[in-house]
């Protein structure tokens, strides 16, 4: 048995990774810059976050999302994107509250 890589994904090769850490260090300085912060959330998240942000009959919902069911049973998502994660840590760890704002975050 062989094993191939899944279909719309593709491996960073030597040669290409530098290219690539080129380009997001040239975006983490111009974040910087401009006095965004970097935040990092989890992969994955419970999935009524984004069922409840982009609405469930979407095709986000209905065909770019993994949802499995972890071991206690509940719905989790690899997140599809970041803006929902985001905003949830923003809320849930009262970001607002111990910066200026506007606040300014990169992912």
């Amino acid at each position: 048995m062989s094993f191939q890589i899944p279909r719309g994904t593709q491996d960073i090769l030597p040669g290409e990774v530098e290219k690539w850490q080129f380009v997001e260090n040239t975006a983490r300085e111009l974040c910087n810059r401009y006095q965004y912060k970097e935040i990092r959330t989890p992969i994955f998240e419970h999935t009524e976050l984004f069922a409840r942000g982009v609405g469930e009959s979407t095709d986000i919902v209905q065909k770019e999302m993994y949802t499995f069911q972890d071991r206690k049973g509940r719905s989790m998502t690899l997140r599809p994107e970041g803006t929902a994660s985001t905003v949830r840590s923003f809320v849930e760890k009262k970001l607002y509250a111990n910066t200026s704002q506007p606040t300014k975050l990169y992912y």
